[in-house]
C-alpha cells in the first residue's frame, strides 16, 4: 500500500509530463536535472536551428577578433550559471537547453584562438586534453558511469552556435545513434 501511494503521488506530480520512460517514474529523491525530458532529444528546436544560424557570420572573423560570447560573460561571473566544476583553465556548467537527462558544457576559461575546433593548433593539444579529462571527471560526480557521450560542434554544417570552443556532454539514459 505504501508503494502503491509513493508511485500514485509520483503519477500526480508528473501529471501532464510527456515522460520519454512512461514505464518507470522517477523518485522524489531525482534531482531536476536528471528528470526526463518532454520533447523528442532528436528535434532540434527553431531557436536553436536561429541561434546557429546567427552565428555563422562569426565563424568567418579570425579568431582573435570575435566578440566576447556568452560563454565568456558566465565566466566572468556578469551571467549566472549552474556550475558544476571550475579550475583555473576549464570550467563546467550545466546547459540551459538540456538534450538529455544530463547535459552539461566543458569549456576554456580563456578562448586563446579556440573559437572553434578546427582552429587547434599544436599549442592548443594540452587544453584540449584537460577539457576531456574535465568531461569524464565532472561525468562521474553526475554519476554518468553506465555511459555518456562527448560532442563538440565546429562550424556552420556542424550547427555550432557559439563561437567559444565547448564540449557537450550528455548521459542519463541510453543514447541513440547516429544523432543529428
Amino acid at each position: 500500500l505504501m508503494l502503491a501511494k509513493r508511485a500514485t503521488g509520483n503519477a500526480a506530480r508528473f501529471a501532464g509530463r510527456s515522460l520519454l520512460l512512461p514505464h518507470l517514474l522517477p523518485s522524489p529523491r531525482t534531482p531536476y536535472h536528471q528528470l526526463p525530458l518532454s520533447r523528442p532529444l532528436s528535434a532540434m528546436s527553431s531557436a536553436e536551428q536561429a541561434a546557429a544560424q546567427a552565428a555563422t557570420k562569426l565563424a568567418d572573423l579570425p579568431p582573435d577578433e570575435a566578440p566576447p560570447t556568452i560563454f565568456d560573460k558566465i565566466i566572468s561571473k556578469q551571467i549566472p550559471s549552474n556550475i558544476l566544476y571550475e579550475d583555473n583553465d576549464a570550467m563546467a556548467f550545466r546547459d540551459i537547453s538540456p538534450q538529455a537527462p544530463t547535459h552539461f558544457l566543458v569549456i576554456p576559461k580563456v578562448r586563446n584562438g579556440l573559437t572553434r575546433l578546427s582552429n587547434a593548433t599544436e599549442a592548443h593539444k594540452m587544453l584540449l586534453g584537460h577539457l576531456l579529462y574535465v568531461a569524464q571527471h565532472v561525468a562521474k560526480q553526475e554519476k554518468l558511469e553506465p555511459g555518456f557521450r562527448v560532442c563538440i560542434n565546429d562550424g556552420p554544417d556542424g550547427c555550432q552556435s557559439v563561437y567559444h570552443l565547448h564540449l557537450h556532454v550528455l548521459g542519463g539514459r541510453k543514447l541513440s545513434w547516429p544523432p543529428g
